[in-house]
This record gives structure tokens, sequence and C-alpha cells, in this order.
């Protein structure tokens, strides 16, 4: 088989010669197996991985691409693969699959891997692989899918020539033609129509996502950093139900908020995640999750948000509406800027007890937002120092996403310190103001706090140090027995102070 082979229908597919000694072991009468790549070989969809790792480094690439989408799905695809390479070894590939195929292989039977994909996703992965006897795939200018796909492998093995596996209704016109037939976690209107072609196809059923999988995907173990709306609630000591309903109500919609933008984040750094030794585990990057999933459960999650804002407050809509702005464009193009992502991270902290005070119409004190920004910063940049030393202990390259080497690990360091003690500092200017003295009957108990907060600051800095603390500090925090004593000593010394 050439270079270039027809397709039956009039057009061409880009074709890959045959590995003659590969071939020479599988010649015969044996049956061959043909395997269909996305969301069948490959638990993932490298269209769609394609789009939003084209997206997350061009924000501005919409309007190109949306001019290739007029062209039709082949120009697409041939676009996309063209600005954004594929990790075929990083790729979370079917156990079940694989098993077949080393099944046929054992057989003598020859096997091919045939995908709409673009012909450079292809041949990286039959490249990887190296188990196929040929792969077929789109080319710049013909979308080989569907009938066409179908068309070609009629003509290459003739009909009920071989065994498919696929997995959705595109594929049935390719298992029409099929002699055997198996089925890739299928949608229930597939499995039935491809039940219809033939009762003996074999259908592997999907592994449904439990919810211990979509909690770690929606990053419920995050929603403690929203509990920052509820400061406003504690500095004003406003203790009404209504009052605590508003600020419940602010916690859910920043939630919700932020785990639509934790999906599409999670979307974006596809590839990155992968290469990291945890975050590689994440339920996009690792498969267990389909991606089509989350573009659904996105806009439902920021619907919801929106829903309840406008139920608390106008003023809380637009703050609200403000951090998903700024954490989008964290997400799209901030996070690759060199100190403006630590910045940036602060910000959202800060914007979660704005939002706090908007949700309760109470005014927000400057020093508690200089506190807050100082401190959030700290944190941020202690997230970052973790982030370095996990790339330096397992000796993995800069990452790709991040404008951070790991020989900046020291000045990283250097920079949360500096920031948390000037937090601490901001916070005893507090404690000698007037504001103070106003608002509390014992200001002067405040003083206690200082050094408890320098104490739990340089803690977590010589625990990230030492390699003993999660790559988020306010998930540590919430974890680390130490510092939830810490947090109960300065609720008693305002508690005090207040009465």
């Amino acid at each position: 088989m050439g270079a270039w082979g027809s397709n039956g229908c009039g057009g061409e597919i880009v074709l890959h010669t045959i590995d003659p000694a590969l071939r020479a072991r599988t010649t015969g009468d044996a049956l061959p197996l043909v395997v269909d790549l996305d969301d069948c070989l490959v638990r993932s969809d490298l269209l769609l991985e394609a789009v939003f790792a084209y997206l997350g480094h061009n924000p501005h690439g919409v309007l190109p691409l949306a001019r290739e989408t007029l062209r039709g799905k082949a120009a697409v695809k041939a676009f996309l693969a063209g600005h954004v390479q594929l990790n075929a070894a990083t790729l979370p590939y079917d156990d079940a699959v694989l098993e077949r195929i080393d099944a046929a292989r054992a057989e003598g039977r020859p096997v091919y891997l045939a995908s709409a994909s673009s012909m450079h996703y292809v041949e990286a992965v039959a490249v990887h692989l190296g188990v196929f006897a040929d792969h077929y795939g789109s080319s710049d200018t013909f979308n080989l899918g569907g009938s066409a796909k179908a068309a070609h492998l009629v003509a290459e093995f003739g009909a009920g020539g071989f065994e498919y596996i696929g997995d959705s209704g595109a594929d049935l016109a390719v298992w029409q033609s099929a002699l055997r037939r198996t089925a890739v976690a299928p949608s229930a209107s597939v499995a039935r129509r491809l039940r219809r072609i033939d009762a003996d196809a074999e259908i592997i059923p999907a592994t449904r996502p439990g919810l211990r999988i979509w909690a770690k995907a929606l990053r419920i173990h995050q929603y403690a950093k929203n509990l920052l709306v509820f400061v406003p609630l504690l500095a004003a000591q406003h203790f009404a139900g209504a009052d605590i309903g508003h600020a419940l109500a602010a916690f859910i919609a920043f939630s919700l908020c932020a785990s639509s933008v934790y999906i599409v984040n999670d979307l974006i750094d596809l590839a990155a995640d992968r290469r990291h030794p945890r975050k590689r585990l994440r339920p996009f990057a690792a498969g267990t999750l389909p991606i089509r999933q989350g573009l659904v459960a996105a806009p439902l999650l920021l619907a919801a948000s929106i829903t309840i804002a406008t139920l608390v407050s106008p003023l809380f809509l637009l703050t609200l509406a403000s951090y998903f702005v700024l954490t989008t464009a964290y997400s799209f193009w901030l996070k690759r800027k060199m100190v403006v992502d630590v910045i940036v991270l602060a910000s959202l902290y800060a914007i979660r007890v704005i939002g706090g005070a908007a949700a309760l119409s109470v005014p927000l004190s400057e020093w508690l937002l200089a506190f807050a920004m100082f401190m959030f910063t700290a944190l941020a940049l202690i997230k970052r120092y973790v982030e370095l030393s996990v790339r330096m202990d397992a000796a993995l390259p800069d990452a790709t996403n991040r404008d951070y080497r790991v020989s900046d690990m020291p000045i990283v360091g250097a920079l949360a310190a500096s920031s948390g003690f000037n937090a601490v500092t901001v916070f005893a200017l507090y404690v000698a103001s007037q504001k103070a003295e106003a608002q509390y009957h014992h200001a002067f108990v405040l003083w206690l706090v200082c050094p408890v907060l320098m104490y739990w600051i340089a803690r977590a800095l010589m625990l990230a140090h030492r390699r003993q603390m999660h790559d988020d500090p306010i998930v540590f925090a919430l974890r680390d027995r130490t510092s939830r004593i810490v947090a109960a000593i300065v609720l008693a010394i305002m508690f005090a102070a207040a009465v």
C-alpha cells in the first residue's frame, strides 16, 4: 500500500506504508481488526483536546479557528494539528481495547488504526504503540469519518472482510460493513441501533463516573477557599439569620462558579497535567470523565451560580461576574505571566472577601482588604514554590503552562516570606488604629494574633521547603491539625477582644 490511497468516494486519505515485517507475520485468511481512535482506543476526543489546547495558548485565535470551520471539518483538524502537538505517550489508553488488540495479534491477525482524527495524530499514536499493520486518518482536505471511513475499509478489505471496534453513531456505517462488531462505551441509542445490525455485537460497557470522580473534577475540596465570604460577617459581627443565609448563598454561588472554571481550566491543561506526577490523575487528564460531559457541566454550573447570585443582590452578582471574568482570563492567559499570575490568584481570594461584604451589604474594611491581599499573595507564592519543588524533585523540565523556572525557587520563597510578614504588619497597624478601638471592646488583646500569625506563616514556609505541604496551602491548612489549632486560637483571641 502506498503513501496515498483512494477512499472509494472520490476523495483522498493519508495512508502510511505498511511495515513489511509486520505484514509478513499477518498474511493469510486471518480477519483484520480495525480500531477507532477517539473515545475508543483513547479515552478522550483528540479534536476537542486540540481546540482547548489551541485556545488556551492562543486566546485570540478564535477568529482564525472560526474561519477554518467555514472550509469544513478536515480543514479545522489540519489547522489544529499544525498548531497543537500531540504527546501520544501520555494519552489515556483504554485497557479493554488494548487487550483486544493484543489478543488479535496473538492469533496472527493484522490490526489497523482508522480514525477521523488528523493523520498527524493518528500517526503519532500508531508510532507510539507500534502494533498496527497500517493506519488511516483524515488528510488536510478530506475527513475520514462515518460513511467515508466505511467506504475506504470496504475498498481495502471488502464488505464483511474485517472486524471493527468503534464507539459512536458515526461508526454505524462502518459496523454495517463489518463482519464482527464491538462498541466501546456506546450511548444507549447507539447500542440499540447496533443491536439491530448485529444482535451478537459485543458491547464494552462504559464505566460511569461516580460521585468521587465528579467531586474530584469539580474540586469540592477547593470549596474551603470560599469560606472567605464569611470573613466580613465575622469582622462586622453580623450574626442575624438573614445575614448568615446571604453569606451561605454567596458561598454556594462562588463554589459553583469556581467548579465551572476548574473544568475549563482542566480541559485547557490536559497535556501539561498528564506530564505532572499528581495532576495526571485528574479525571479529564486520566480519561475517567469524558470531555463532552465536562462541556455540559461547566455552563450548567455557571448558570446555577448566576441564578443564586441574582437572588442575593445586584452588587454581589457584579462581584461574582468580576470573579468569573478574572479567573477565566487567568485560565486562558494570565497564568502564563510570571508574577502577574500570583497577583491574580491573590486578587481572586480577595474578591471572595469582597463578595461576602457585598452579600451582606456591609462596608468593606480597607484594613481587611490590605491584609487579605498580602496574605493571599504569600499563599499563592507558596503554591508556586511547592509546584517548582515537585518538578525539581522529579527532574521534570520547566512547565510549559507557567512562566517559572525551577531555578526561581529561592526568590519565590523569599517573596512568599516577605509578603506573609507584611500581612502581619498590616494587622498590627490595624490593631493600633482608631477603627479597631471603635469595633472591639478590648482591642489591645488583638496584639496576640500577631505572633500566632508569624508562627503559622514561618511554619508553612518551612514545611513547603521540606516537601511536607500539599501543592495548595489552603487545602493543606484545612487538613493540618496544627493549622486548625492556630485558627481556633485566632478566633478565640478575636472573641475575647470583642466581649
